[in-house]
């Protein structure tokens, strides 16, 4: 029992104290996930994100779900996933009672302009933590860079374009190259063999 209040309580934490969605609470599920609590090891919590990403829904509830299922199956995947939407449900619940009034109110305005600072930061910050860890192969650099590239040059030039699409052409260009050079080694391995 105490696994799976601590499982809760940990998502729970993350999802009351992460503002910005799922990129931005990806910073600080790799420090209470892989650094803290060491449930998951860094190039598992990358697979997560990845995962996290290219399934439907938000990355946050998809995070929260895979490892609450890694972790005590499917009472952990519900435990991990209520506890990360409970506080922004009820935040947002509260909110909508009088959400005019919670508008107008100059503190409020103030404080969501210092919030989406932050959640620029956490995003720049998470997307550095996870470049540095990758590993620096050729095709990973390439893909890197012309992501990167296109979210700029798409970015300035005010170009609609779904960062799904950066992920699923990614995967393909993965998919590819695996396939690829699968056959190339199959190949190469069957001619020494002649």
């Amino acid at each position: 029992m105490k696994k799976y209040l601590t499982l809760f309580f940990t998502f729970l934490k993350i999802g009351l104290f992460t503002f910005g969605g799922g990129y931005a609470m990806i910073a600080l599920l790799e420090s209470e996930l892989v650094t803290k609590k060491k449930w998951l090891s860094h190039d598992e919590f990358m697979d997560v994100v990845a995962i996290a990403e290219s399934t439907p829904g938000p990355i946050a509830i998809n995070s929260a779900t895979f490892i609450g299922y890694k972790m005590g199956k499917v009472l952990g995947s519900a435990l991990c996933t209520l506890g990360v939407v409970l506080p922004s449900f009820v935040i947002i619940f509260c909110i909508s009672l009088f959400f005019d009034k919670f508008l107008s109110i100059r503190w409020v305005q103030a404080a969501f302009r210092g919030i989406q600072v932050c959640v620029v930061y956490l995003i720049g910050a998470a997307g550095i933590k996870m470049f540095k860890k990758l590993q620096k192969t050729i095709l990973n650099v390439i893909i890197f860079t012309a992501v990167f590239g296109c979210v700029i040059a798409f970015s300035l030039l005010s170009v609609s374009f779904s960062t799904v699409f950066y992920v699923l052409i990614s995967a393909g260009i993965g998919v590819m190259v695996f396939v690829i050079t699968h056959f190339c080694r199959k190949n190469k391995k069957e001619d020494d063999q002649k």
